[in-house]
């Protein structure tokens, strides 16, 4: 969590390690400098914001920022913006019909946009141009080179997005020290800054997603007490909410690539000034087009209820009640919507604080973070525990997910279970790992599966297998298995070309809410098959090895009970059924098992006097 590198000269304060907040629609770059964070220009001239647009030209040359906007309603299918929401995705994974004006280029696997001036350009090469104007800037601003960077991402972004986010970085010329959650970037800019304790909310509400953590800071310890958000929601989809109401006023229900760049555009200018106006209007293609704030309030009403869902998802799960989260910081331009702030007052009730701009709270946290992992001159340490987003587990018999690691548990963590061998003669043992809260592993995310082997034949229920899951700070599980008798291991890293998506964990959320008894009920007939099967097993077995200890009758109505049993596992979806089933064969075994007993030790006294036992 800590790592010193280099001195810091606060005389001549050094370029090369930065903080940078990429952003959905706009992204920044801070630095520590005479001790204190600050934002440093990003576009040109002078200005702090540097919109998340990339256009690429004819002759191949590349614009970004504020003038790749500007040709973006000209131009939408060569400039690209929001590419944010497209991280780590494959073409699958998007849904290609909402309000945009890209055009992919076809195939499997990730995310290509086709433009002119070249080859289709992915999601991570668009990214990078945009860190690399950002890395440009900062070593105009220094005078000298940008080299190391703390670079944040949504809370709930998986390990698909975030290595496509280092990737970016890296075709920058950056090597990225950390990826650092936004929302506990923005409490390390409050909490150093303003000397807080006590649990906090960041309601962090960008251009592209949502994203809710409940922080608690304590003597420069900042842990994650748990997260939530929604990745398809933002200010995004304010603009597209005021240009549906426009497509319907004008009748149009297929607009063309540069209407809908237009329209965006204007949304996008509509929005901010109802920040400080109360009405305004859109000019789309000659014709005026009023909106006032009150009925941009009530357009967006059912998107703020989305995130208000999120909310007392999370702190439910904090273990907390709203009167005691202390405060509510708030990130993210979209924040500056009066709706959403009023809001948020409601929810928690109290007002929010922000007095850190919302747009660069996340950058300067970013820039803190980079200081205090290369400036050993540094006083004050900070520990920063995050959290993982859902449970980790595995497969046991009968499909049921068993969970290692629950959500929300702040990492590093290990966790560790020992199984055992379900057949007679068993020598290995799957492991199939899952993510997700429900209780059997057809209705989670499959993450890995591997096999370990050459465990030592032994009776049921002998073997021993200890199962370790390990997620290090940055998020990676790795898994391992070891036979416990002759120390017999297999080892696996998890990492998922294409992870989870926050929609995903979103909806796993909800589906684990939504179903909880059914998935209980059928969690514990999947349990109660496995032991009938079980007893299946065993009592063809003794049938075959002691069955000359049963008189005719009596093999005759063991196995008519054996067959009914076999019956009732295949049909009954009652697990009490079942579970009554298996308690009367069991009974009715029960004196054939006391001979077998008698049996065993009858054989094992043979050559032994009384005084040998």
């Amino acid at each position: 969590m800590k790592g010193y590198l280099q001195i810091h000269d606060p005389l001549k304060p050094k370029g090369s390690v930065v903080g940078i907040d990429l952003g959905t629609t706009n992204s920044l770059v801070a630095a520590v400098i005479d001790g204190k964070a600050r934002c440093l220009p990003a576009d040109e001239g002078d200005g702090l914001l540097l919109p998340s647009v990339v256009h690429y030209a004819d002759n191949g040359s590349v614009v970004v920022g504020k003038y790749a906007a500007q040709l973006l309603p000209q131009f939408p299918h060569d400039t690209i913006k929001s590419v944010k929401r497209f991280m780590g995705k494959s073409l699958g994974d998007v849904e290609t019909k909402k309000l945009g004006a890209y055009q992919f280029a076809t195939g499997k696997g990730v995310v290509r946009f086709q433009v002119k001036g070249g080859q289709p350009v992915t999601p991570i090469e668009v990214s990078g141009e945009i860190l690399r104007q950002l890395k440009r800037k900062a070593e105009s601003y220094f005078a000298g080179k940008v080299e190391q960077a703390v670079i944040t991402v949504p809370a709930y972004f998986d390990d698909a997005q975030r290595q496509a986010t280092r990737d970016a970085g890296r075709l920058a010329g950056l090597e990225v020290l950390r990826l650092l959650n936004e929302p506990t970037a923005a409490a390390l800019a409050y909490g150093l800054d303003k000397g807080v304790q006590g649990v906090y909310a960041v309601y962090d509400l960008g251009g592209g997603t949502f994203d809710i953590s409940i922080l608690e800071l304590i003597d420069g310890v900042f842990q994650v007490k748990s997260v939530g958000g929604d990745s398809a929601l933002g200010g995004d989809d304010f603009d597209r909410a005021i240009v549906q109401k426009l497509m319907t006023a004008r009748g149009i229900s297929e607009p063309t690539p540069q209407q809908v760049a237009s329209m965006l555009q204007l949304a996008q200018g509509a929005k901010e000034r109802l920040t400080d106006s109360e009405t305004t209007t859109l000019d789309f293609e000659g014709t005026p087009f009023p909106v006032s704030r009150a009925d941009f309030n009530e357009w967006i009403s059912s998107l703020l209820a989305k995130t208000g869902a999120s909310v007392r998802r999370a702190i439910k799960d904090a273990g907390l009640t709203v009167e005691q989260v202390k405060g509510v910081v708030l990130v993210g331009g979209s924040t500056r919507v009066p709706a959403v702030r009023s809001y948020v007052a409601e929810l928690f009730g109290k007002p929010a604080l922000a007095d850190i701009d919302p747009d660069q709270v996340v950058a300067l946290g970013a820039a803190i973070q980079a200081d205090l992992l290369t400036n050993e001159a540094r006083k004050d340490e900070v520990l920063l525990l995050d959290v993982i987003p859902l449970s980790l587990g595995l497969e046991t018999m009968g499909g049921v997910a068993e969970k290692l690691i629950p959500r929300n548990s702040a990492i590093p963590i290990a966790q560790a279970q020992v199984f055992t061998t379900f057949q007679d003669g068993q020598t290995g043992m799957d492991i199939h790992v899952v993510q997700g809260e429900r209780e059997l592993v057809a209705d989670n995310r499959s993450l890995a599966r591997f096999r370990l082997a050459g465990i030592p034949p032994m009776a049921a229920g002998m073997g021993r297998v200890q199962v370790i899951f390990r997620v290090d700070a940055d998020g990676i599980l790795s898994v391992a298995a070891k036979e416990e008798t002759t120390g017999l291991e297999q080892k696996i890293t998890v990492k998922p070309s294409h992870g989870l998506t926050d929609e995903e964990i979103e909806q796993m959320l909800l589906d684990s809410i939504d179903h909880a008894e059914d998935d209980m009920q059928r969690r514990m007939l999947a349990e109660q098959r496995v032991e009938a099967e079980r007893l299946l097993m065993d009592g063809a077995k003794q049938l075959k090895e002691n069955g000359d200890l049963l008189s005719a009758d009596e093999r005759k109505s063991f196995e008519q009970q054996l067959t009914r049993l076999a019956q009732i596992t295949r049909t009954e979806t009652d697990h009490e059924a079942l579970k009554a089933a298996i308690t009367e064969v069991d009974g009715l075994a029960r004196p054939f098992v006391e001979r077998i007993m008698d049996r065993a030790i009858g054989k094992a006294a043979v050559g032994h006097r009384m005084e040998d036992f």
